[in-house]
């Protein structure tokens, strides 16, 4: 805590992404005049919170009434009492908007229905609730066996995407081929007990049809449509994300949009369908609190949602919206969870938070991984087109050297760029975000011209891995790859 917050409200935050968009939570609370304190089963897990001096109490994150509790510790008695008011309560990590949403009503504070992420968090209950209501979904089974995993996909046509019923950020994520491809992968899914953050897992895995074509996803608030953004996949069986494009360039993302989609693949007719098909799926949802994530494929029947995140996107879109529209997700998220209201989404042109309490909305910084000077300024004017690419990395091994990170800042329209891999770091090797070790985000006028900028930037980025000590071969120089628009499921 700076000296200057010592009595002012508190935006608790429940645990937080470890390289998303936690950091700009906090900085979005301290520009609004409120006192960031992250609550943390694991404080060693966020250095920006030491770095950013944010308060760090310790809580059982996995607990609403743990979190209850502390946060009502961490702010005193109440602004009436002398003491500091608790403001709001938010989360920026997936594996916890459940407990976030249930602690919120327990304290009377602007939320997320529980009721609601709970059913977006199991993909069994999610996908029920989307056929039921008629969005286009992937043919589907849920299998809490190997065996039933087999007859489930033999069912959906192979190759057959395997997943776990409540995982994130890829992971566990594979298409699989033949009965003893999924057999085996569905085994080892049902073998781990607790994800990454110690909670137990759901004992199942849910078999999909894969759906062929380009993937995007909508960034919604309330249920307004912010935009849509295009993704870039690495590899099949894996389904990493290499990059993302904002807005999404539907003609580049699908040339035969106007086939599949009614019309011109253009800002217009396909981009209000696929906008169009994500809002239905908010509402089947019971959603509509704050922002959403919908993953939409655009298969040859149409749109077709592979699933609905209620939260901030991850990977640096909200960046993008940023850079590209001007629009602040993180800061909009900051003031529904204050100030309640619609939900929806104030833009720069209406500069006031959701609920019309009127005061102006200041900007919280450009982006987690930006430079100092940038963090808590005034980003630059929008530039209408933003991209990021990942670097990632192609095996696992152990990090000996980086190198590039120089040349491909001096890259006209690159905004960002970072290798967060560190010389003895084991790297790769998930199939999942976590092999993403460093990135580069651009801003220009089009859109071809800030895809051109990452990917030119991208390549000149270099790690050196050592791979001798996991197959005995020799160390090799592993080239970023570059990212091509495709599909995920």
């Amino acid at each position: 805590m700076t000296s200057a917050e010592a009595g002012r409200p508190v935006l608790a935050m429940v645990e937080s992404n470890t390289t998303g968009t936690g950091r700009m939570f906090a900085v979005a609370a301290r520009v609004r005049d409120l006192r960031p304190v992250l609550l943390s089963a694991r404080p060693d897990r966020y250095p920006w919170a030491v770095a950013d001096a944010v308060d760090v109490v310790r809580a059982d994150t996995t607990d609403a009434e743990s979190v209850v509790a502390v946060a009502r510790a961490v702010a005193g008695a109440g602004a009436g009492a002398g003491g500091e008011a608790l403001a709001g309560l938010v989360t920026s990590s997936e594996y916890f908007v459940a407990v976030t949403a249930r602690a919120a009503i327990r304290l009377g504070l602007p939320g997320a229905d529980p009721a609601a992420v709970e059913r977006c968090r199991d993909k069994r209950r999610q996908r029920a609730a989307l056929a039921g209501s008629g969005v286009a979904v992937p043919a589907y089974a849920a299998a809490t066996t190997p065996e039933e995993a087999v007859k489930a996909a033999t069912a959906v046509g192979f190759p057959a995407v395997v997943k776990p019923a409540d995982g994130t950020g890829s992971r566990g994520v594979r298409l699989c081929c033949d009965p003893a491809e999924v057999r085996h992968h569905a085994a080892s899914l049902l073998a781990v007990r607790q994800d990454e953050r110690g909670q137990p897992t759901m004992p199942a895995v849910l078999v999909e049809e894969y759906v062929p074509g380009p993937e995007v996803s909508v960034e919604t608030f309330g249920t307004e449509v912010v935009g849509i953004t295009a993704k870039h996949l690495g590899r099949l069986p894996s389904f990493v994300e290499c990059g993302h494009d904002f807005p999404a360039d539907l003609a580049a993302a699908q040339p035969g949009a106007a086939t599949h989609l009614g019309g011109p693949p253009d800002r217009g007719p396909v981009a209000d369908i696929v906008g169009g098909v994500a809002v239905a799926a908010v509402a089947a949802l019971g959603l509509g609190f704050g922002p959403a994530h919908t993953e939409i494929r655009l298969g040859r029947r149409g749109p077709v949602v592979i699933e609905v995140n209620p939260r901030l996107a991850g990977g640096g879109i909200p960046t993008l919206v940023r850079l590209a529209t001007g629009i602040d997700l993180v800061g909009a998220a900051v003031d529904a969870a204050v100030l309640g209201g619609s939900g929806r989404l104030c833009r720069g042109d209406t500069p006031h938070p959701p609920g019309g309490a009127g005061r102006p909305l200041p900007d919280p910084g450009l982006s987690s991984a930006a430079p100092a000077a940038v963090i808590g300024g005034t980003p630059p004017a929008p530039r209408g087109h933003a991209s990021i690419r990942f670097l990632v990395a192609p095996r696992a091994g152990r990090v000996r050297a980086t190198a590039g990170v120089a040349e491909a800042a001096a890259v006209p329209g690159v905004v960002d760029v970072a290798i967060t891999a560190r010389a003895g770091h084991r790297v790769g090797g998930t199939g999942s975000f976590l092999d993403r070790i460093g990135h580069v985000i651009t801003a220009a006028p089009t859109a071809g011209s800030a895809r051109s900028a990452a990917e030119t930037a991208l390549a000149l980025l270099r790690v050196d891995l050592d791979t001798r000590d996991l197959d005995d071969g020799d160390g090799v120089a592993a080239a970023p790859p570059r990212s091509t628009p495709t599909a995920v499921a």
